[in-house]
């Protein structure tokens, strides 16, 4: 789980990982201020994470999502495991990861949880999935890495130091990858996982109630590279 602020949402989002059972939980502080260090420092200790301070390992701005990507993709291949990313905006269920995992089958590369509002309507980023259904779909649209599981065969396939490094997002071009190499993308439809869009990087908001002051930034101050 990346982290940058926003720690309202993101102490509900660790607080509900940690119930999901026994998980290898990572989390990545990306450059924060010392407020949310100071209590995702006091978390970790408390309810047994392992905390990443992106601060105390490189000089390189946030965000840090490639460093990230790849820091957890060795973790993953080390210990023979899928990888599971869950965004600082999204409170998962107890049952999530299992869900996931268990639509995990040969050939399967990567697995997303439909994401809802506090209504249960699906929202953004999976807007086109409010017209399909089942329990399961294989989708050839681009996943968001809301909550993700990356299986284990895909990741010993593709490694993330391939990531562009001009980039600083990397769902889009991950999820594009996974289907270049022959793997299936599944969305699951039944187990949605409450998403509150954009809460750590507010003025990405811009991009549905201010677009051309969104765009403006994006392009001026070279944000949002995907």
């Amino acid at each position: 789980m990346p982290v940058k602020d926003s720690m309202s949402t993101a102490r509900e989002a660790i607080q509900a990982v940690m119930r999901c059972g026994d998980v290898d939980f990572t989390v990545y502080n990306d450059f924060s201020s010392p407020d949310t260090t100071a209590e995702l420092e006091l978390l970790s200790r408390n309810l047994g994470f392992r905390l990443v301070n992106w601060a105390d390992r490189t000089d390189h701005p946030s965000p840090n999502y490639r460093l990230t990507l790849q820091d957890a993709q060795r973790r993953a291949l080390a210990s023979g495991a899928h990888l599971v990313i869950v965004e600082s905006d999204v409170t998962v269920s107890p049952d999530t990861f299992l869900r996931l995992e268990a639509e995990v089958a040969e050939g399967v590369g990567m697995v997303a949880a439909v994401t809802v509002d506090e209504s249960g309507r699906v929202n953004f980023p999976y807007l086109y999935a409010r017209r399909l259904r089942g329990p399961a779909v294989d989708t050839r649209k681009r996943f968001s890495f809301c909550c993700t599981l990356l299986s284990n065969a895909f990741l010993s396939a593709y490694s993330f130091d391939l990531l562009d490094p001009e980039k600083q997002w990397f769902d889009v071009s991950i999820s594009h990858r996974s289907l270049e190499l022959g793997f299936r993308n599944r969305l699951l439809l039944n187990a949605p996982v409450l998403h509150r869009p954009h809460s750590s990087r507010p003025w990405k908001r811009l991009k549905y109630t201010n677009p051309l002051r969104y765009y403006w930034q994006k392009l001026t101050q070279h944000r949002d590279r995907i």
